[in-house]
């Protein structure tokens, strides 16, 4: 169940079917991606960047564990959204993904504009309370995963640093594919 205090104070009281917005931003490839990447996918979604010392490292390690579990399941795919796209560029998230193993036929780490990634955390995907001040040092930095089915719609929310939650999601991710 969705908590309401993790919901941006301006859709909280929106119908429940709250969907993803649209979006284009660019990947590691520097290709396109879109909600149309995502169309019929249920994916996992989470917001990082690539000098982070702290929180990323364990939530990228969880990703590439999850990557592992669905890389045979045309259904189900990743999106890691950056939070520093000043630093992490095409060139940079490249070279993150070649480190880490990221296969990017499944999961696609996204930069570009700051306003519409920091919109898309707080507004679609609820990843933040923090309206965020706007200012150079405004930082979204979130250990939340977050489900998506294939209507765009949040089914969960996870910690991405708890290896319990992981298996949490992974079981969610089986019963989010029986259903219709």
């Amino acid at each position: 169940m969705v908590s309401t205090e993790l919901v941006d104070s301006t859709i909280q009281y929106k119908k429940k079917y709250h969907k993803i917005a649209d979006f284009s931003l660019t990947d590691q490839n520097g290709k396109t991606v879109n909600q149309e990447t995502y169309k019929d996918k249920i994916y996992v979604a989470d917001f990082f960047f690539t000098t982070c010392q702290t929180i990323c490292p364990i939530m990228t390690n969880h990703m590439v564990e999850i990557q592992k579990k669905i890389l045979n399941d045309d259904e189900v795919m990743l999106l890691s959204h950056t939070v520093t796209p000043e630093i992490d560029n095409v060139t940079q998230l490249k070279k993150y993904a070649t480190q880490k193993g990221i296969d990017d036929t499944k999961w696609h780490l996204v930069t570009g504009d700051k306003k519409q990634i920091y919109e898309l955390a707080r507004k679609s995907y609820l990843a933040v309370k923090d309206q965020g001040n706007g200012d150079a040092y405004d930082m979204i930095h979130t250990e939340n995963f977050m489900l998506i089915d294939k209507k765009r719609q949040i089914r969960g929310f996870y910690d991405g640093t708890n290896p319990e939650d992981i298996d949490r999601l992974l079981n969610d991710i089986s019963i989010l594919k029986k259903e219709k």
